[in-house]
């Protein structure tokens, strides 16, 4: 099993793995070069995020300045907008359903290390280089029609269902099921948020 394997699987895995490290790089050169891009050159930015993502689907916009881990494991669907200054950590897959709305400063994180400080780095190296931490894995997959506010911090492993708004400044630890507005640190549904069906 390879270390990329073993990230998308949630096993622990080894971060300097040189086909993750390779990737991260060309990943950190993509977005750069899309956050240096002019606002209005939608071909070249159109043919950077086709380099950068898993996949998405047709009129994706996303507001420089942009983040991301590797970029490969990122999904979107249809009719997606993501504001400016989001950072996406998939080091496992974050998937996004049609019509999302993904408001400034959001923030989606699909990896974790253990919470012992003494377990988070193996055996100190002979040579003494640099050894990454543990890691492991969780997906995120967001569903359709969801509005995601401002400054939302979402931990590996939720899901949120359709028609869902989250609201600014949550912290999103937990599912969230379909058809509800939750806010809150940690976020919680407060509401039903749909009338009959469309």
């Amino acid at each position: 099993m390879t270390e990329r394997e073993k990230m998308l699987a949630g096993q622990l895995y080894d971060c300097g793995d040189t086909e993750l490290l390779t990737r991260w790089h060309q990943a950190k050169d993509l977005v750069r070069d899309y956050n240096a891009t002019d606002s209005a050159d939608l071909e070249a930015k159109d043919r950077i995020l086709g380099e950068l993502l898993g996949g998405r689907g047709q009129n994706l916009w996303i507001t420089a300045p942009f983040y991301v881990d590797y970029g490969n494991n990122i999904y979107f669907g249809d009719n997606c907008e993501v504001n400016m200054n989001c950072t996406f950590l998939d080091d496992n897959r974050i998937v996004i359903g049609d019509h999302a709305l993904i408001a400034p400063n959001v923030q989606i994180y699909t990896a974790f290390h253990p919470t012992n400080p003494y377990d988070r780095f193996g055996e100190p190296r002979e040579d003494g280089s640099f050894a990454f931490c543990r890691t492991q894995t969780a997906p995120v997959i967001i569903g359709d029609r969801v509005w995601i506010g401002g400054g939302v911090i979402i931990m590996p492993g939720v899901t949120i269902g359709d028609n869902v708004v989250i609201g600014a400044g949550s912290v999103v630890t937990k599912d969230i099921p379909s058809n509800v507005i939750a806010y809150g640190s940690p976020c919680r549904v407060v509401r039903e948020n749909i009338r009959g069906n469309r």
